[in-house]
């Protein structure tokens, strides 16, 4: 090894040592955090009888009398169940909003648009989301990553060594709270961070194939994590029933630097097994005007002013179901008590280790010394009232702080309101308080959109086909370049509204169907809308129709091009002059041509009028 070599690897390791210091104080800064996060996922899988001592560890509640009662009454798990599936709501879809009223600003927003309708469904983007919400719920954050997968996509050749090449894609992953290590854990946004580090368990093969260094493995339990030390395989409570080891596994650590005066272009560091294994810029230009950025998106359950990590409804729920299992237990004891009885015994009068053992079995014949008195049952009366009033209330409590009533098991709560719009109004009124976590859900997507388009912008150089959903409910067909897409305006396009039921929503399309809110200025429906409606009521297998109308401003839209191109465009007999004349006398007032593109398309505008009055003479 030559001293350049030595040189080198000395700086490399230099670097590797200060990533490793930054993770550990990373690390312990927002250890407590985490031991909240593992309670909250303890109480939400059933081991509710645990808590974090004094030194900031999990560790079981020991009983205080060996006949105890200690069984769980899990009510947090279907809160957050009924949480999940209100949330499950939200999927909106995603459009991009065009820059101007410019043909080319409507096309290149029109084409943004089909790239975010084929990115849900590559992705599997419900998924993705539900798995996050999911996080968010448990823990109060979730993350998502959005990066460039350059071994996925379409096939484009082969490498000389045989190795196919692929187009790539976008790439989206939900990931969990434990794996993000933030710089301040004060400040709110990802991107006033100065740094972020992404810590994760990748196996050694794996981490071999992406940066060509050999680690040794070993075994990591991915919620007890640490940089060097092995982990520990006590029977600890830190999350019983989800523990998980990782075998033959290394921890990847990524942290990535916002651009800075002394890194303009930013900091992307990853380090695993003691080894620096990428020390570069950061490879995403996903930030506003071009810049780099990082990659990931932060969701909320409930944000938490002055803090990173937002809070969970799971936090709030912890006490209240620590009162619900000990009223339930404590009132179970005095039931047993009082079905199984307690028995006075005088003392030396007959064998209280066999009556100890055996208790009062049916028939039981007990032999008592003569001359002693008998052993008599003594009256605990019946179970009183306040255990059941205690319990009602703790329930009322849980729906009251999750928000998620049950009306059908509450009927009884609404009998003075009669109609079914006062039962309506408290319906909403009540799931108006999801309205926090749907913002945030629908501001994660708008974010989620604008990365994809930006990583399609930097990567996507060369031509490519893109299949979609078109507006009609077909599949469609497109080619388009990275520089294509000019525009990244994401905006929700059919906002989905929490407060409606499937059967609500389909009442509101009908009332807006008989006020004639869909139909043209002739009454008329057309294919689209028709379409795009039957999708919306789940009946997308009856959208065959295609709209004539869509069809020819569509064949209206290459001709605007061509011609100004410097490209005449030929006038067809089977073409619609109506719309043509309409669409291009629009393309005369809304674009910025000059004489020469003026004069073509007045010529060619001229041809469908002459075409026009032709057929009314005709008819």
């Amino acid at each position: 090894m030559t001293d350049s070599q030595k040189e080198e690897r000395r700086k490399n390791r230099a670097i590797a040592d200060e990533v490793y210091a930054d993770f550990r104080r990373r690390q312990e800064e927002r250890r407590l955090i985490e031991r909240g996060w593992q309670l909250n996922m303890n109480f939400l899988s059933g081991n509710q009888y645990c808590d974090v001592n004094a030194l900031g560890e999990i560790e079981e509640e020991d009983r205080e009398y060996f006949w105890q009662e200690r069984r769980v009454f899990n009510y947090i798990a279907p809160v957050v169940d009924t949480r999940c599936a209100k949330l499950s709501r939200i999927r909106p879809r995603l459009a991009v909003r065009a820059a101007s009223d410019d043909e080319k600003d409507r096309q290149a927003a029109k084409l943004a648009s089909a790239i975010l309708s084929a990115l849900n469904e590559d992705c599997d983007m419900d998924e993705v989301i539900s798995r996050a919400t999911t996080w968010s719920e448990a823990c109060g954050t979730a993350f998502y990553k959005v990066i460039w997968d350059s071994y996925a996509g379409n096939g484009i050749g082969t490498t000389a060594e045989g190795t196919p090449l692929k187009e790539g894609r976008v790439k989206i992953v939900a990931l969990s709270p434990f794996e993000i290590y933030p710089h301040s854990l004060s400040e709110e946004t990802i991107e006033n961070q100065p740094s972020i580090i992404h810590a994760r368990a990748v196996s050694a093969d794996d981490i071999f194939a992406a940066y060509g260094v050999r680690v040794r493995g070993r075994d990591i339990d991915e919620f007890a994590r640490s940089p060097h030390s092995q982990p520990s395989h006590s029977a600890s409570p830190a999350l019983a029933g989800t523990r998980s080891v990782k075998h033959d596994s290394e921890i990847v650590i990524e942290r990535y630097c916002r651009p800075n005066w002394q890194y303009p272009e930013g900091r992307l560091t990853i380090v695993a097994g003691g080894e620096l294994l990428f020390d570069g810029d950061l490879p995403y230009k996903n930030g506003e005007n071009g810049e780099r950025g990082y990659p990931f998106i932060k969701q909320c359950c409930l944000p938490l002013a002055g803090g990173f990590f937002g809070t969970s409804v799971v936090d709030r729920l912890v006490p209240v179901q620590r009162a619900y299992n000990a009223v339930k237990n404590r009132k179970h004891e005095f039931m047993n008590r009082v079905s199984m009885g307690a028995i006075a015994v005088e003392e030396g009068s007959l064998d209280t280790d066999e009556l100890t053992e055996d208790g009062l079995a049916p028939g039981k014949v007990l032999i008592y010394r003569q001359g002693g008195n008998p052993p008599e049952m003594l009256t605990l009366g019946t179970v009183p009232s306040e255990f059941t009033d205690e319990e009602q209330r703790l329930e009322e409590e849980f729906c009251r702080i999750s928000g998620t009533n049950d009306y059908s098991q509450q009927a009884n709560a609404f009998t003075s309101v009669t109609s079914a719009t006062g039962l309506q109004l408290i319906m909403e009124q009540d799931d108006a308080r999801l309205n926090v976590c749907c913002d945030q859900i629908k501001s994660a997507l708008k974010k989620i959109g604008r990365h994809a388009l930006r990583l399609y912008r930097q990567f996507a150089g060369t031509f490519r086909l893109l299949r979609y959903v078109g507006g009609n409910g077909e599949l469609a067909l497109t080619s388009f370049r990275g520089s294509d897409i000019t525009s990244d305006d994401v905006v929700l396009e059919a906002d989905s509204d929490l407060n409606l039921s499937p059967a609500q929503r389909r009442t509101v399309i009908y009332e807006m169907l008989d006020r004639g809110l869909f139909s043209d200025g002739q009454g008329r429906l057309s294919a689209s809308v028709r379409n795009r409606l039957l999708s919306t009521l789940g009946y997308t297998g009856y959208t065959g129709a295609r709209d004539m109308d869509e069809l020819h401003r569509e064949r209206c839209g290459r001709e605007n091009a061509e011609m100004m191109a410097g490209r005449d465009a030929e006038v067809k007999d089977y073409d619609d002059h109506a719309v043509h004349i309409e669409e291009h006398t629009a393309c005369l007032l809304g674009e910025k041509l000059d004489s020469e593109q003026e004069e073509r398309i007045c010529a060619h505008l001229n041809i469908h009028k002459s075409k026009l009055s032709e057929v009314k003479n005709d008819g």
